[in-house]
C-alpha cells in the first residue's frame, strides 16, 4: 500500500523522533591547548564507553521485561527512566520508522525524556509513587493528552486538536508516574468509517503491521497500541473498545488485553464512538502488568491482589466454541488451553452462545445513531483552531482530502448521519433489545442457569492477510456479546496457529474484573510463554517447527 502521506507527525506540529539531549556530555573548558588534549580525548573516550554502557545495559534490564521487572532493576540502580525512553526511542526508531515499518505510532512525545529526568530525580530524592514510576507507555491517538501531541483519531481534520489537558484515565496513570511516551496508531476514527475499512490503518499513520508476520492484520480499532506492546516499543498501552477494538488486536498481536465494564472508567476527553459501549482499557505484555494499569485507572480498588496462581481452582466455567470443524487447527490449540484449565481445578460446563445475528442488527442501529449524537458534542467542543464541529462537515472534509478517502470510503458516517438522535423510537427500542439479548438473555442466563463463575472462549481466528482492495475479513469472535451487554472481557494469550497468535477470552458478569484477572492469570501461569515477534514478512516465509503449533 502507498503510504498516506509522508509527512506524519511533523504535519501536526510533533516531533517523533526527537531526542532531546545527549545521554551523557561532559563540559570543558574552551581554552585547552594542544598540552590537554590528551585530557580531551581520554574525557571523550570515558564518555562514549559511559554511553555505550548505558545503551547496552538499558537493552539487557529493558527488553521485553515486565513492569515488576523494569521496577525491580530501577529499584536496584540498574536502569532508569529515562535510559529506558530512550531504549524505547531506539526501538521505534529502528522498527516503527524503519526496518519492518510497523507504523505502530502515530507520535512520540517530545517531552517523554523530561518526563523521565524528572521522576528519576523523584525517585532519587523521595522514593517511587508506586509500580507504575517511571514507566514508559503509550496510548491510543483518540485519547487526549495535555502533552505536545495532537489527539487526531488517525484522521487530518484533527491535526490541530491539541487539547492541553489529559483525560481522566490518562490523568490517573500520570499521576501514578508513568511517562506517556507517544501516541499509538490505530484504525482511523475507531473503525468507524466504513464497512469496508482495513484494520490498523489510517490517513494520520499509515498502515500498522502484526508483527509476527507482516502482511497480516493486526486487528483494530487498538492497533498500534498491541503492536507497541508486542514489539517491546513501550511496556505497555491504553487502548479503547466499542466491540472487539481491544481484545481483537490483543489476541492477534499475541498480547493481553481487558475491556473493562462499561462506566467503571471515565469516557471524558475520549473521542468516542457510542457511549453506551466505549470503554478505554489496558493492554500490556502479561495479566500482571494489565492488573497494575487498570489499578492505577480506576484508583480506587487493587486489582493486584486478585492475582492468585490458584485461582481456577473450584471454578465452574461455561465454554463456548465455534462452529465445529470450521478452523481445526484453532480447534486443537484451544482444546489445549481447556486441559490447562481443567488441570488447574476447574469444572469445564459446555454451554451454546445465543444467536448473534440479532444483536448485531439491534448493535447496528446504536452504535449509528449514538456515534451521530456523541462525535457532534466531541467535535463541537474542540478549540476553534479544528474547522471540523459536526459530522456533516466531518464528512464533507474528507470529500475534499486527498488522503482521507484513498483506501476506503466513509459509508458508515454517510449512514449515521442519516439518524435522528436518541429520542428516535427506533433507537431506543433497539437499545433495550441489545441489551436484553446480550446480558439478561445472553451472559446473565447463561452464567445462571449452569451455575457458572465465567465464560471463556477463542477471542477470534488468527490474524488474516491484509486486503486494502475489499477490506478486513469477517471472520468469527467473541467480542460482541460482552461489548453489547457492557461487561468486561479479558483476552490472553492461548497459543499460536502457525506462528499467529490466538488469545483465550474470559467473559463475566459487570464489575467482574477482579475474577476475570485472577483467572486469566492462573491460567497464563500454566501456558508457555509466547516468542517474542521476529518480523518475517509472510507466512510463506516461516520454517515451521513442530512447536509454533497446529
Amino acid at each position: 500500500m502507498r503510504r498516506a502521506p509522508a509527512v506524519r507527525t511533523d504535519t501536526v506540529s510533533c516531533a517523533p523522533v526527537v531526542r532531546g539531549s545527549p545521554r551523557w556530555s561532559i563540559k570543558l573548558p574552551l581554552d585547552m591547548g594542544p598540552e590537554r588534549g590528551w585530557l580531551v580525548r581520554a574525557l571523550a573516550g570515558l564518555a562514549l564507553i559511559l554511553a555505550l554502557a548505558s545503551t547496552s545495559l538499558a537493552r539487557a534490564e529493558a527488553s521485553y521485561r515486565s513492569i515488576d521487572e523494569l521496577q525491580q532493576a530501577m529499584a536496584k540502580g540498574q536502569l532508569s527512566s529515562e535510559a529506558l525512553v530512550h531504549y524505547y526511542l531506539d526501538r521505534i526508531e529502528a522498527l516503527d520508522r524503519q526496518g519492518p515499518n510497523l507504523h505502530a505510532l502515530i507520535a512520540v512525545n517530545p517531552d517523554a525524556l523530561d518526563q523521565a529526568r524528572a521522576l528519576d530525580q523523584e525517585r532519587r530524592e523521595h522514593g517511587p509513587r508506586g509500580p507504575l514510576h517511571g514507566i514508559p507507555i503509550v496510548v491510543k491517538d483518540n485519547i487526549e493528552t495535555q502533552d505536545r501531541m495532537p489527539t487526531t483519531a488517525g484522521s487530518y481534520a484533527l491535526a490541530s486538536n491539541f487539547t492541553q489537558h489529559d483525560a481522566p484515565v490518562i490523568a490517573a496513570l500520570r499521576a501514578a508516574g508513568a511517562v506517556i511516551l507517544g501516541k499509538a496508531n490505530l484504525s482511523e476514527w475507531a473503525d468507524f468509517r466504513s464497512s469496508r475499512a482495513t484494520s490498523g490503518w489510517s490517513a494520520v499513520g499509515g498502515l500498522t503491521r502484526n508483527p509476527y508476520v507482516l502482511d497480516r492484520t493486526p486487528c483494530g480499532s487498538s492497533s498500534g497500541s498491541a503492536v507497541a506492546v508486542a514489539a517491546d516499543l513501550a511496556a505497555a498501552s491504553v487502548g479503547t473498545e466499542t466491540d472487539g477494538s481491544i481484545t481483537c488486536p490483543a489476541s492477534m498481536d499475541g498480547i493481553v488485553g481487558l475491556k473493562p465494564t462499561v462506566g467503571l472508567l471515565s469516557q471524558q476527553g475520549i473521542v468516542p464512538v457510542a457511549h453506551s459501549q466505549d470503554t478505554a482499557g489496558p493492554m500490556g505484555r502479561s495479566v500482571a502488568d494489565v492488573a497494575l494499569l487498570l489499578t492505577a485507572m480506576v484508583g480506587s480498588t487493587d486489582y493486584t491482589k486478585a492475582l492468585d496462581p490458584n485461582a481456577l481452582q473450584g471454578k465452574r466455567i461455561g465454554v463456548l466454541r465455534f462452529e465445529p470443524g470450521k478452523y481445526p487447527q484453532l480447534d486443537i490449540v484451544y482444546a489445549r488451553a481447556l486441559d490447562r484449565l481443567k488441570d488447574a481445578g476447574a469444572t469445564l460446563v459446555v454451554v451454546t452462545a445465543p444467536d448473534v445475528a440479532p444483536i448485531w442488527a439491534a448493535e447496528t442501529k446504536v452504535l449509528l445513531t449514538e456515534f451521530k449524537v456523541d462525535i457532534d458534542q466531541y467535535l463541537g467542543g474542540l478549540s476553534p483552531a479544528v474547522k471540523v464541529r459536526s459530522l456533516s462537515q466531518l464528512i464533507a472534509y474528507d470529500r475534499s482530502s486527498l488522503y482521507e478517502l484513498e483506501l476506503f470510503g466513509q459509508d458508515t458516517f454517510l449512514q449515521a448521519d442519516t439518524t435522528t438522535g436518541l429520542d428516535d423510537p427506533a433507537y431506543r427500542a433497539a437499545l433495550a433489545r441489545a441489551r436484553q439479548l446480550a446480558a439478561t438473555d445472553g451472559i446473565d442466563r447463561l452464567l445462571r442457569e449452569s451455575r457458572l463463575d465465567l465464560l471463556v472462549a477463542p477471542t477470534t481466528t488468527p490474524a488474516w492477510r491484509v486486503d486494502i482492495l475489499f477490506g478486513d475479513r469477517n471472520t468469527d469472535a467473541s467480542t460482541t456479546l460482552p461489548a453489547v451487554a457492557g461487561y468486561p472481557h479479558l483476552s490472553v494469550p492461548m497459543g499460536v496457529v502457525r506462528g499467529l497468535p490466538v488469545g483465550l477470552s474470559f467473559i463475566g458478569p459487570a464489575r467482574s474484573e477482579a475474577l476475570l484477572l485472577a483467572c486469566g492469570y492462573a491460567f497464563s501461569m500454566r501456558s508457555p510463554a509466547l516468542e517474542p515477534p521476529t518480523f518475517v514478512p509472510s507466512l510463506e516465509a516461516l520454517e515451521f517447527r513442530p512447536d509454533q503449533g497446529p
